[in-house]
């Protein structure tokens, strides 16, 4: 087996703890013993997203996402989704802004079954017209559903108003526009040109040994050819100057209220203070798009919770301050309290946060912010699941080093930083304000 091994400039624990391999062929396979039960998550990123769709053609990564569940060369399309359950595992896949994953996680016994899976996936996917055709249906479908959550709406119709030229505008699930036009060969021509080796990662992480993973993955992976990738994103976001607004009207029983702030990318020396600053704001949510999210966070002592939801003008409020490879945002979300004019609502949302740049936040705000989210960091790597995705979505966004090192950079946060980040990005200039007001 040729291959190049790497640990980079990670700590020495890290460095001891995390095998990082690159195949000839380009496949960067990342190999995690943990011997605690006789499971092994797999997980097979790809840097495609949202952000590489070109006009035209939005909503084609989550698409060929689909598609990639409907049978390969090898595996036919009834097989793909039972070779797993009869392991007594489980499978799933997601595609986002910047990455396209899937996953699966069983016994250890199922290692090869793993790999076969993510090796045809990557090689040999068919993209049958007919199954084509029955996906633009299914994925319309989730599209007007989302349209008909009020609360994801907003959140749509904000983003896109935040950002004018970057691709992040444009919802993962795509413009409706693009998915009625998008054809067979727009599918499986984007398929082929970002589901290469070079363009991917292979995480294992479990029950297994380190060695033995990389010859498996040599014999699964390495007669993948590898191929030239496609240019990567190099538009920049222009700076806000001005705030924007947004306003939906629709059915409904609910207001909803989102203000969304322009904010640092996770390779940015602010991106830690941004996360502190959001933890004080609305509770610390950690970083694992895959489980963090699925619990609320510990929010009773937090600005917003205390200024809205304590007083009565708010049934509920959130933040999401999250890891992308470019600039994105920072947005607060607050569900109106019923009977609450919207303008009250926004009016007490908007000196909270204003204040944060003025005022400033104390000494217990920060170390209690900070402590929760170290304890949160904690818990979303308490599976090889959970592990095996933080490891290969750092390393698709950012590297591992980033992963590594963000505890001791929380650690370090000051009131200053978190004072300087507030002015900076917070601005009235630098927010969108949405309103969905039911009619």
């Amino acid at each position: 087996m040729k291959v190049k091994s790497s640990s980079g400039s990670m700590s020495a624990e890290a460095q001891l703890q995390t095998r990082v391999t690159v195949l000839d062929n380009g496949l960067r396979v990342l190999v995690r013993e943990v011997h605690t039960a006789p499971l092994v998550s797999v997980w097979c990123w790809y840097r495609v997203g949202s952000k590489d769709e070109r006009a035209g053609l939005t909503g084609v990564s989550h698409w060929c996402e689909h598609m990639n569940f409907k049978g390969t060369t090898n595996i036919p399309r009834e097989d793909v989704k039972g070779i797993i359950d009869r392991f007594g595992g489980f499978w799933n896949g997601y595609t986002w802004i910047d990455q396209t994953t899937y996953m699966e996680t069983a016994t250890t016994d199922a290692l090869d079954k793993m790999l076969f899976i993510e090796s045809e996936r990557m090689e040999r996917c068919l993209y049958d017209p007919a199954d084509v055709d029955s996906e633009r249906t299914v994925i319309i479908s989730e599209l007007q559903g989302n349209e008909n959550d009020p609360d994801q709406l907003l959140d749509t119709e904000v983003t896109a108003a935040a950002f004018t030229r970057h691709p992040y505008r444009h919802p993962t699930i795509g413009w409706l526009r693009d998915l009625e036009t998008i054809s067979r060969e727009d599918l499986y021509g984007y398929y082929r040109r970002h589901y290469r080796p070079n363009n991917a990662t292979l995480v294992i992480v479990g029950d297994v040994e380190t060695d033995d993973v990389l010859r498996r993955s040599e014999q699964a992976f390495g007669g993948i050819e590898a191929g030239s990738l496609p240019e990567r994103v190099g538009i920049t976001e222009p700076v806000q100057t001005e705030e924007r607004r947004v306003t939906v009207r629709r059915d409904g029983s609910t207001a909803y209220l989102k203000v969304s702030y322009h904010a640092p990318a996770v390779d940015d020396s602010a991106f830690a203070s941004m996360l502190v600053l959001d933890a004080v704001l609305t509770g610390a949510k950690g970083l694992n798009l895959w489980s963090s999210f699925s619990s609320a966070p510990p929010q009773r002592r937090s600005r917003l919770y205390r200024g809205l939801v304590d007083t009565g003008l708010a049934a509920a409020v959130g933040g999401a301050c999250v890891a992308t490879e470019h600039p994105y945002l920072f947005m607060v979300s607050v569900t109106a309290a019923a009977g609450q004019e919207m303008r009250a609502v926004e009016d007490a949302t908007l000196e909270t946060l204003d204040t944060m740049s003025t005022g400033g936040i104390g000494g217990d705000e920060l170390e209690r912010a900070k402590r929760q989210l170290r304890a949160r960091m904690v818990f979303e790597n308490d599976s090889v699941t959970n592990l095996a995705h933080q490891i290969g979505y750092f390393q698709t966004v950012s590297s591992l080093e980033t992963y590594a090192t963000l505890p001791e950079r929380i650690r370090a946060v000051t009131t200053d930083d978190v004072t300087r980040v507030a002015a900076l990005h917070l601005a009235p200039t630098n927010r969108t304000v949405g309103w969905f007001e039911p009619s």
